[in-house]
């Protein structure tokens, strides 16, 4: 295993504006004490596709502590080269220290593009990154592509998800996006792969920030986590609390988890932690089902991954029937006792 070795102080200061001593993609792994979070795998898939049009490696950056595992599945899953930060500081994260670290060892290793995820860790500290390269950020992205120039085509929603806008940073680099978990499809993981782990060490100075993790405490969620469930029932603007009542049923009987739109949430039916869409979380179940979803692109930015849409809505012109598999144009408040006495028989 080759070492690196990182400090505060970088010898020469990239120029952002010189675009051409710029190369390579880097996949941003999101802190997991798991093999590998399965964000950075669809991240690394993404990183691979831009990588190869682009005729360059892709490098995945892990920082944590005890990262053999995680280094070496990021290389099934795509890597060329895997940079890992591996310190007992980096174990708990902080924006302060993690930002610190990957802004330091991008200026090190100069790369083209950077993609990271758009995770509450990400958010906290990604931002930090671009704004210490003196580059842009677009965060948020549903798609991502590369023209023939090395053009970073970066794609979300914009105006209040009414419009969707592709974003470039023709001057500056490295490029930099965030993308949503779920957004994303994974390449299958392939363990003929082969690739190089270099172990990045970290000059101490740049872990004394100052701040100090105490306690990590984990939110207790009620029911199943949505954005892992095959199967995702959506309770849409067309139902009142007696339908959303119905629609847990539903999701419980085909042993998925209940998600909502936003006025539903307004309303106080569900909590706004299942709220799927551009302010809440992003689902890609095997099936998705949405009960009075009009399909405004608010909503469908969070389950556009989802494999089989079934569509129930009463508004034979609503935009979810332009994505649906399978489109019902009728009233939820009828179907849904109907469909609801039908899985019951078939279930016994």
């Amino acid at each position: 295993m080759r070492r690196i070795t990182l400090s505060r102080e970088i010898e020469a200061r990239p120029d952002p504006r010189d675009v051409n001593a710029w190369k390579g993609v880097w996949v941003i792994g999101e802190p997991s004490k798991e093999v590998l979070a399965p964000v950075t795998a669809e991240l690394l898939s993404k990183g691979r596709e831009l990588a190869d049009k682009r005729g360059v490696g892709l490098s995945c950056v892990l920082l944590g502590h005890g990262l053999d595992q995680q280094a070496s599945e990021a290389i099934c899953h795509s890597a060329d080269r895997v940079l890992a930060v591996d310190h007992p500081a980096l174990e708990s994260f902080t924006d302060q220290t993690y930002g610190e670290v990957v802004a330091r060892l991008a200026m090190s290793e100069r790369p083209e593009i950077i993609l990271a995820p758009s995770t509450q860790v990400g958010r906290a500290y990604i931002p930090r990154v671009a704004t210490a390269l003196e580059t842009g950020l677009t965060a948020d992205c549903t798609g991502l592509d590369v023209d023939q120039d090395g053009t970073l085509l970066q794609t979300r929603p914009t105006f209040g998800g009414n419009l969707m806008a592709t974003i470039v940073c023709p001057r500056h680099r490295p490029q930099m996006a965030t993308v949503r978990p779920h957004v994303l499809r994974p390449s299958p993981r392939d363990p003929a792969r082969s690739g190089e782990v270099l172990q990045v060490e970290v000059d101490r100075e740049l872990f004394s920030t100052g701040m100090k993790v105490l306690e990590t405490v984990r939110d207790e969620v009620q029911g199943p986590d949505i954005c892992s469930c095959k199967v995702v029932v959506a309770a849409g603007r067309g139902l009142d609390a007696a339908g959303v009542e119905m629609a847990k049923e539903l999701a419980e009987l085909l042993d998925g988890g209940v998600g909502a739109t936003r006025p539903v949430v307004d309303a106080g039916l569900l909590p706004d932690c299942v709220q799927i869409g551009q302010t809440g979380v992003t689902v890609a179940p095997r099936l998705y089902i949405g009960l009075g979803v009009s399909g405004a692109i608010q909503h469908t930015v969070g389950m556009q991954g989802s494999e089989i849409v079934v569509a129930i809505n009463k508004d034979p012109d609503a935009p979810i029937f332009d994505m649906a598999t399978y489109g019902i144009v009728a009233d939820t408040r009828e179907i849904l006792p109907l469909l609801l006495k039908r899985i019951r028989e078939l279930r016994g």
